[in-house]
């Protein structure tokens, strides 16, 4: 009799599993593709065309397996749960991403992710740069696990971003190098970075503009901290997109004296705006590309600012996209190029804008993306 029980009690396993896989299977099948996930911020794989060379090569099943994994019904819902799974199991990091004891979440960047010869190649065309163009400062901005490391979990390791500034300066000189480790973390139990992303807030871009304007001698704007104003109270970013957890929001905020002019912004060579913000990315979720309509390969600033004739060619990553405002003022014109959208010839573009000694360069990314991204081969 048991043995029967035991078998009957299988089969009525067996059974509710192929169940659940029939239903949602059968509603894999029959929803519609999703081309965007809001809540992660990225744009979905599709799915992909079968084709002898696809099945030969194994492009094709990689490209299924991708598929499927984004367009699993409820695919976000599955996010969440894996996520509080993760919880339970007490995990360290989830997605990459440190859960902080005060609610806030801090991206993990482990030391062996980036090794030397990653380093030196980046340093190395950096040095490159500066020796065509011995005008160029780097400002490379540490993030937030380097600087708010006493939120991390016990045992937690983070890339020793300060080394990585050390080796810069001893190749470009450190005459040249904008060091935000000591005002950043003077400030660090301010909100300087969002607490669901990975940015630095207009808070900590205004820090890191203090020490830009004391290292090349220019008397800093009157901008004041207590007069930043609330666009956003609903910004959940890059971080919170990969654990999707329900959370407090962050604020996006501006000093209002940045919006009181109208600029001249040509996007790319053809769109043209008259603000440095985009109010209409804050009804969706990517908000922090309300600062200069997100990303884009290269962007003309005619300021409206006094008639000095500086002008500013930075190369840049997103983390310039809310200092820029701040840092406009000095300057009639900006140049800002994004390496990372632009295919084209980084030299033979500064040849072309960079023409008299009063245009300055001023390279600026955080370290991490400094390490990935900065490239121009």
């Amino acid at each position: 009799m048991n043995l029967e029980n035991e078998k009957l009690h299988a089969g009525m396993t067996v059974a509710l599993l192929a169940l659940v896989l029939l239903v949602f299977t059968a509603a894999d099948l029959l929803k519609a593709d999703r081309l965007f996930s809001e809540t992660e911020n990225r744009v979905l794989a599709q799915k992909p065309k079968l084709s002898l060379e696809g099945i030969l090569s194994g492009s094709y099943e990689k490209e299924y397996e991708a598929y499927a994994t984004d367009q699993f019904v409820h695919r976000d819902t599955w996010v969440m749960l894996k996520t509080r799974m993760d919880i339970l199991l007490e995990r360290k990091a989830i997605k990459g991403v440190y859960l902080a004891e005060d609610g806030s979440l801090i991206e993990q960047h482990l030391p062996q992710d980036y090794d030397q010869a990653m380093a030196d190649k980046r340093v190395g065309l950096l040095r490159e740069l500066t020796e065509r163009y011995p005008q160029t400062l780097v400002m490379l901005a540490p993030t937030a696990d380097n600087i708010q490391s006493y939120k991390l979990p016990p045992y937690a390791v983070s890339y020793d971003q300060k080394q990585l500034l050390s080796q810069v300066k001893e190749a470009v000189g450190e005459e040249r190098v904008i060091d935000l480790f000591p005002i950043l973390e003077e400030h660090r139990e301010e909100p300087v970075y969002y607490r669901t992303d990975h940015h630095w807030t207009t808070l900590g871009a205004y820090y890191a503009y203090l020490e830009w304007a004391r290292k090349v001698g220019y008397p800093p704007r009157s901008y004041d901290p207590k007069d930043l104003q609330t666009v956003s109270d609903t910004f959940l970013g890059t971080l919170h997109s990969r654990i999707n957890l329900p959370m407090e929001a962050d604020k996006i905020q501006i000093f209002p004296r940045t919006n009181n002019r109208k600029v001249k912004i040509t996007y790319d060579f053809a769109k043209e705006d008259d603000s440095y913000y985009v109010p209409s990315y804050l009804e969706g979720k990517n908000q922090y590309g309300y600062f200069l309509d997100d990303n884009h390969a290269f962007i003309e600033i005619e300021t409206a600012y006094a008639a000095n004739g500086k002008e500013l060619f930075i190369i840049k990553d997103s983390y310039a996209n809310s200092l820029i405002p701040i840092l406009a003022p000095h300057y009639e014109k900006i140049y800002v190029l994004d390496l990372r959208y632009y295919n084209g010839s980084l030299f033979s573009l500064m040849e072309q804008y960079v023409t008299h000694s009063r245009v300055s360069v001023l390279v600026v990314y955080n370290c991490i993306h400094f390490l990935e991204d900065f490239s121009y081969r």
